[in-house]
Formats: structure tokens, sequence, C-alpha cells
């Protein structure tokens, strides 16, 4: 295992969690990221059930996240006065989590603490500005992959290369021979993020959503550095037409066509609407992406792997961050486990995930009418059963069984590995 040599491509939040557990396994990894340098922002994640498990075994992990989590102390739907229906509050215990989460970190903040942990390991070397032209394998022969990059990076060969680069992994389609869209499966679910100046909260950490007809719904939520951090959600019946192309085409204009449309879908919606476009349209952290589940046949196809969103992107059940760190995870630990046998250690990495893939990208039927109903009926039934819930507390009870994101941390065993670094 000590000569392996990795490539992995993504610096987000599955990229340097695999290279942090490749190098404890003994090997040498390098990381590439496309953009010229880590991205901070984001919106909230939640650190859930095995994910939990792993952070815990990442040295200094743990108390990193919890220093610099959102500080969201529940979540409450309103009325168009502002007044609450009910509030979701953290349970206090982060084994039996909520619909709140006691580890919510913003995105940026994660992937920092991730690269801060990994950047001066002597066996992990990030590249910026960097991506991947084309990947080259001989599967038969069982060689080495060739990897030719686009910015200045020389051809070279890796044992395994490992593509963390998103749900839209460009690195995916040229390991699987595929194109972008091949293994992802659309949800008619879209979303955007941004955070603004003033403190709409006016010093709450309990945040607020509101939601308007057409699957409209807005989020607002507390930020530590006193702002406040927004999310706007386009959710569609799923049936079979593609309801997002619209975005999507919109999103290939940039941010400014792409502000203009999420303006536009939610005009009219009341609330505080008016006063929060206005400050999309001038957010200079303004982000949106399609939500999609990633569905493939395997997590790997020869000596070319996929961990996180690349390779089994949840959607909407609040798994993806913890199925991109027990991915790392159990990725590493798989081969380092078979060691001088790198087909086996793949094949035990698919093995001991699938279960846990299968489990977190389950979407329970009610979850994207309880986000956003389509129209006004659906809009008081859901703040009435939110109502009912948050007053009697059976949420606390029925929660563990209707999501695997929502389970107890010790529902998902993940094996013990032996670590040679």
């Amino acid at each position: 295992m000590s000569k392996l040599k990795v490539l992995v491509v993504g610096a987000s939040i599955a990229g340097p969690t695999t290279a942090y557990w490749l190098a404890k396994a003994g090997a040498k990894v390098t990381v590439i990221e496309r953009f010229p340098e880590l991205r901070s922002g984001g919106q909230g994640i939640d650190i859930r059930t095995a994910g939990v498990t792993v952070m815990r075994k990442m040295l200094g992990m743990e108390a990193a996240v919890r220093a610099k989590t959102t500080q969201l102390e529940g979540l409450s739907f309103v009325r168009e006065n502002g007044r609450p229906f009910g509030t979701i509050r953290a349970t206090g215990d982060p084994d039996q989590q909520s619909l709140v989460s006691e580890y919510e970190i913003f995105r940026g903040d994660l992937a920092q603490i991730l690269f801060d942990l990994t950047k001066d390991n002597k066996n992990i070397n990030y590249v910026f500005g960097e991506q991947v032209a084309s990947l080259q394998q001989n599967e038969k022969a069982d060689e080495p992959v060739t990897v030719e990059f686009a910015n200045g990076l020389p051809t070279s060969e890796y044992d395994l290369v490992v593509a963390c680069d998103g749900a839209t992994s460009r690195t995916r389609a040229m390991g699987l021979g595929c194109g972008v869209r091949t293994h992802i499966k659309p949800i008619n679910f879209w979303a955007a993020y941004f955070s603004l100046k003033q403190d709409l909260l006016q010093g709450s950490k309990v945040g607020q959503g509101y939601s308007a007809v057409g699957g409209r719904t807005i989020t607002i939520g507390p930020d530590p550095a006193g702002a406040t951090r927004v999310a706007l959600f386009g959710i569609h019946p799923r049936d079979d037409r593609d309801a997002t192309l619209p975005f999507r085409e919109a999103m290939k204009q940039g941010d400014g066509a792409l502000k203009q449309f999420v303006a536009q879908h939610y005009k009219g919606v009341g609330w505080k609407t008016s006063e929060i476009m206005k400050h999309m349209l001038e957010a200079e952290d303004f982000y949106a992406a399609e939500i999609v589940q990633v569905k493939t046949p395997s997590p790997y196809k020869g000596r070319f792997a996929l961990v996180g969103d690349a390779g089994y992107a949840a959607g909407p059940t609040g798994g993806g961050t913890t199925l991109a760190l027990a991915g790392a995870y159990v990725l590493a630990g798989e081969v380092g486990k078979h060691k001088g046998d790198l087909a086996a250690g793949l094949r035990g990495y698919e093995e001991v995930m699938r279960p846990l893939i299968d489990d977190m990208q389950k979407i329970p039927p009610f979850v994207p009418t309880l986000m956003a109903p389509q129209n006004a009926w659906g809009i008081w039934l859901r703040n009435m059963i939110f109502a009912f819930i948050t007053r009697t507390r059976v949420l606390e009870f029925v929660q563990k069984y209707f999501a695997g994101a929502f389970a107890s941390t010790d529902k998902y065993k993940l094996p013990h590995y032996e670590w040679v670094a």
C-alpha cells in the first residue's frame, strides 16, 4: 500500500476526506480542484448517523465542527405576517438528531476544516486551478490509469483515480465512458443560496420558512457573523416532465440570468420576499444548483472510483454529507484491508457502502410535499400538520423511522480498520 499513487478530483467535502483516509492507509495522494482556491460560503449541510461516526474518528474534527456550526436552534414555518405555526428544535442528542441537526455547518466552513486537517500531510498534495482533460485505463490488463490534465500538470499514471467532484461530475463521465447526466436521476427540484448583511431574524437563532403555491419555499437562517443566510427552493411535481430545464438553461447563461429567473419565479410570493429578492440581485455569494440523485450501477470501474455526490448523491434526504464522509472512510479502509489487491478492495468498498447508499437515497413520499406544497390546500395541510407535531412532540418518536438520515448514529455499524499512518 505504501507505493499506491492516487489522484483525487475535487476539494470540497468528499475529496479532502478521501485524501485524509487514503493517506492514513499509506497512499500518496494528489488532490486537484478546478477552482483557483478553496470555495467559501455555500448552504448549511448536516453531519448525521454514520457521518458522525467518521467525524469522531478524525482527530480534532468534531471540536472544529462544533466551533463553526451555524448556531441554528430551530426552524419555524410562518404565516405571511411572520407568526409561526410551530417550531422544530434540535434534540440536544447528536446521536439521535431531529430535522434540525446538532452538526449543521456551512459547506465552505466544513471544506476549510477538512482542508486544514490535510494540507500539511506530507502524503497529500493539493493543486488548485487544475482539472482532468482525459482518462485512459485498460481494465483487462489491470494497469494504472493515465491522466491528462487541462492546465499544466504533466500527464501521469495513477494506481487509482477517485472522482469527488459533485453530482454533475465531468470526471465521472470520463471514467465511466458516459454522459454527464447519464446517471443523474432528476427529482424536479432546484435550490438557490446566498447571504445578506441585514439580520432579518432580529437576533433570533430560530430559522423561518415560508411557502407559496407552485412549490416555492423560502427559508432564512442565522449566520454567526450577524448576517442572514437565505435558501430558495423550486420544487415541481415528480412526473416525467423535465421541469428543471428552464432553470438549467438560465444557469448556462451565468449568474445574472439565473438571478433574474429566480426573481421571476418568486414574483408576488409575499412575506419578506420582495426585500429578499432585492438583496439576491446584488449578492456576491449567490449559488444555485439542481438537486438530484446519482445512481450508478457500481461506485467503481476498474481503477476508477466515485465518492460522495459524484457516485451517490442523496438528493433532498439530508444524507449527502454523511455518505461522503462514510464513503471516503470505507474506500480507504477496504483498499488498505486488501493490501496488494486493489480489485478486492474496491469490491469491498461497494459491498459495505451499498446498504447505506440505498437507505440514504430513499425519499419518503411526503418530503417534497412538506418542503414546498404545490397549492393553497397543501400549504394549509402542511402547516396544520407542522403545528400538530411540534405541539405534541410526536415527531421525536416517528422521525427516526421515516428517513435514514434521521436514524440513530449506531444504526449503521461501519467496519473498524487498521491504519499505517
